[in-house]
Parts: structure tokens; sequence; C-alpha cells
């Protein structure tokens, strides 16, 4: 997978993410393999190992670094999970999962960026990532259960369509709170009504649009 600029991810794992206090091996080493500079628009891949989100078509962004390999880590992956992201966005989060579990599923709302996150993903041979254009609040049901579920976009509250999809044990890391500015929250489903919710951070995503997010566009 590697189209070269490998220093600079190397780099970016050193200095952005172990002394941070991201610990997963696997995470680590998938953050140095995935080619972040091909997930941005060409007039910010000089800028794509910088410490910082970037912005990508459709007035969306691609996460900080750290933030990626912070989620990731969350979930704790492993490689006979099931996992679905809400918001593909650029595609990188889903790449950098693709080499840590068994299948990848992805819901984007727009054609545009799902059509291009698609390519890059063909392009990398990345053969175990299904996609589709929808809501992402209303999660996958036809695909669910899933041992984990990641959300890239802010919500008002947690999408009771998604804690329905989870596995009994399964994690969901989402952030939470205003249209402007949300905490991270990770939630572990502890039985099939009971769950136990973590506070960790606060975060600012885009909006997560949807009938279980936010109304409107944007």
């Amino acid at each position: 997978m590697d189209t070269s600029r490998s220093d600079e991810r190397h780099a970016m794992v050193k200095e952005q993410l172990e002394k941070r206090g991201i610990r997963d091996p696997r995470v680590l080493q998938a953050m140095r393999d995935v080619p972040r500079h091909l997930f941005v628009p060409p007039q910010f891949q000089n800028k794509a190992y910088e410490d910082g989100p970037l912005p990508i078509e459709s007035g969306q962004t691609i996460s900080q670094p750290y933030i990626v390999a912070s989620m990731i880590e969350l979930i704790e992956p492993q490689p006979a999970f099931r996992v679905l992201e809400v918001g593909v966005g650029s595609g990188y989060s889903v790449a950098v999962l693709s080499p840590l579990v068994a299948q990848v599923y992805g819901v984007e709302r727009d054609s545009a960026l799902l059509a291009q996150a698609e390519t890059k993903f063909k392009e990398m041979g990345l053969a175990n990532i299904q996609v589709k254009l929808g809501d992402g609040t209303l999660g996958w049901e036809d695909e669910s259960p899933f041992d984990a579920i990641l959300v890239t976009a802010g919500s008002p509250r947690v999408p009771s369509s998604l804690l329905a999809q989870l596995k009994v044990g399964g994690v969901l890391v989402i952030p939470v709170g205003k249209r402007e500015e949300q905490n991270l929250m990770r939630v572990v489903k502890r039985s099939k009504d009971g769950y136990q919710e973590k506070t960790l951070y606060p975060v600012r995503f885009v909006p997560l649009i949807g009938k279980e997010g936010w109304p409107g566009a944007g």
C-alpha cells in the first residue's frame, strides 16, 4: 500500500500518536501504512501529516490523525470484528480500519464523497470494505449486528438504531453534544437493553445529519 511519504507517516505516529498515549500496536501500524495524503484534495496534500483536521469536498473534513487513531483504539479492534462506520467522508478512517478487522461497512449521505472513497479503496486493493449511500443515523440493519460502530460526525444524542445494531458486548464510539462542539462517548452494550456510557474528551465534528441526528443539510 505504501505510496511514498512513509517518513512523514512514521513521524506523525511517533510525535502525534505515541506521545499522546495511543498504545495498540496494530492501530499504530495501520496509521503508519495508510497514505493519508491520498485522502485529501491535492492542494492540501503537503499538510496531510500535520496535527489537525483538513477540509475535503462537500464542505466536510478529514479528522485529525490523533482523533482517527484514538477512536479506532477505543473499539479495541480484533481480526474477527465486523465494524460499521457512520460517515465515510474521505474514506481515510475506513481504510485504517480495513487491515485491523474482518469486514468494514460504511454509510455515507453524500454521493460524491462516497464515489471518491470507493475509488480509493479499489485502487489500494482493500477488499473487505462494503459501503452504501444512505442515512447513517439509521445504521445498516441488514448487515447487523456489529462488533463495533464508529460515528465520525457529531450527534445531538446517541441514535437508538445504532444501539440496536450492536452485538451484546459491542462498542459504539460517537461524538455527542451541540452542533458546533461535542464530547466523545464510548458506549458498551452490556445486555439487550443495558448500556454502559463513558464521556471521554471534547471534540469538534461536522454535524451528523439524518433522521436520528441533526435535521437539514450542512
